[in-house]
């Protein structure tokens, strides 16, 4: 009885299920702006921000491509770092040994803790914020890719080496197909992470980013423009996971993918 009643609900498409998500979202967007409406701007309000400030003016997107320019910047730096590292730790002990206690370290301070020290650092421009986003990314890629070299499985390099290969066709071949799945994942993360700390470098100041654009409509108390900000920094994340699940699909389709 219960199979039958999971393959009754497979029969149900996709996209089906989508709009019903969305049915029950929308419901409760507008109980909590019909309950409190001067927190929750309603969907039309919404509606007619993004009209004014996407269609009719370019400010939405000036926005946007701020804060995009810096979560990929920050990302890219941070994950052409966390990969050599990642690996030189996992190939070399007294590496690991040194770097590792650091890594952890500053791992769980949040970034909002090292923000402003960063900020009368380098000022409230693109280097501070981006260097911001380097960090938060930058830790959690190294740990999540170190951990995939260290779980390659041993007997395969064994194996490798009693048929004569080198010490870089164990690494090109073995190592690196066999830690994709692991920076993939980190990639995942790592787009995360840049998007959170995206707000925690934003609000510090500047003129342009959603992280400013939210903070100074919620000091106006301008609600529609707040959730329009969070609206779309969620339409961003969801298009980063998609992208980063396809290239996992591309690249690691022959062998058991980490979820």
């Amino acid at each position: 009885m219960k199979h039958k009643s999971k393959t009754r609900w497979n029969l149900i498409p996709k996209w089906v299920w989508l709009l019903i998500s969305l049915g029950v979202a929308l419901a409760l967007w507008l109980f909590a702006s019909s309950r409190w409406p001067i927190i929750f701007a309603n969907p039309e309000q919404v509606w007619q921000v993004f009209l004014e400030k996407g269609v009719h003016s370019t400010i939405l997107w000036e926005h946007v491509w701020a804060s995009l320019s810096r979560v990929l910047t920050g990302f890219g730096i941070a994950f052409l770092l966390a990969i050599p590292i990642a690996f030189l730790m996992a190939w070399y002990e007294p590496f690991q040994k040194i770097v590792e206690p650091w890594i952890q370290f500053v791992r769980n301070i949040p970034p909002l803790a090292y923000v402003f020290l960063i900020t009368a650092a380098l000022g409230v421009g693109n280097m501070g914020k981006v260097t911001v986003i380097v960090i938060a990314s930058f830790l959690v890629q190294v740990v999540t890719v170190y951990q995939g070299v260290k779980s390659v499985d041993v007997t395969l390099i064994k194996a490798a080496r009693v048929l004569g290969a080198r010490q870089s066709d164990i690494f090109f071949k073995v190592t690196i197909p066999a830690a994709t799945p692991y920076i993939l994942v980190a990639a995942r993360l790592g787009l995360s992470t840049s998007l959170t700390t995206l707000m925690a470098s934003e609000i510090v100041g500047g003129d342009r980013g959603l992280g400013m654009m939210i903070q100074k409509a919620s000091g106006y108390y301008q609600m529609d423009i707040v959730l329009l900000g969070i609206i779309v920094l969620g339409i961003i994340g969801i298009a980063f996971e998609k992208i980063v699940r396809g290239l996992e699909r591309r690249f690691t389709g022959w062998q058991e993918t980490i979820q």
